[in-house]
């Protein structure tokens, strides 16, 4: 039974995929909306370094190596003002193509919800917008997509 004024929240595992660039701003500030003040939803803050194709990883692990070093460094500040805000939440980094990768962690970790960093569509070309990160994870996930812009 739950208390009165305590809702338990619509989604409860949050992904939030980012890149390190200031649009993803917008996707952590939703995210720390729809679960502040639930103590049973948690947010992941996905990474994915892309791999180079036709490269065997190996060839590249230095370069690969360095790249999750930065990332990781990263990750853990954006973890800390989500701890800040009294929220659940860890943080991966994980190799491959982006937009693949993301829906595949999103179904098999269970994810309520993918928040993600869109851009703003021209309205008088909105095709334009086809091949982005964003519109490739709405399109095929399984799950429910927030995109903020």
């Amino acid at each position: 039974m739950m208390s009165a004024g305590r809702e338990r929240p619509m989604f409860r595992n949050i992904l939030v995929p980012v890149d390190f660039t200031l649009k993803n701003e917008a996707a952590l500030t939703a995210a720390i909306d729809l679960v502040k003040g639930s103590s049973d939803a948690k947010v992941t803050l996905l990474h994915v370094i892309e791999t180079i194709e036709h490269v065997e990883f190996d060839e590249m692990a230095d370069f690969y190596r360095s790249l999750e070093t930065r990332s990781a460094a990263k990750l853990y500040g954006m973890e800390e003002r989500l701890k800040q805000a009294g929220i659940s939440v860890y943080h991966e980094i994980v190799y491959g193509k982006r937009a693949e990768t993301i829906v595949a962690y999103a179904e098999e970790r269970a994810v309520d919800l993918i928040v993600l960093s869109s851009h703003k569509v021209d309205r008088d070309h909105p095709a334009l917008g086809i091949g982005t990160l964003s519109y490739r994870v709405a399109i095929v996930a399984r799950c429910p997509v927030l995109l903020v812009k």
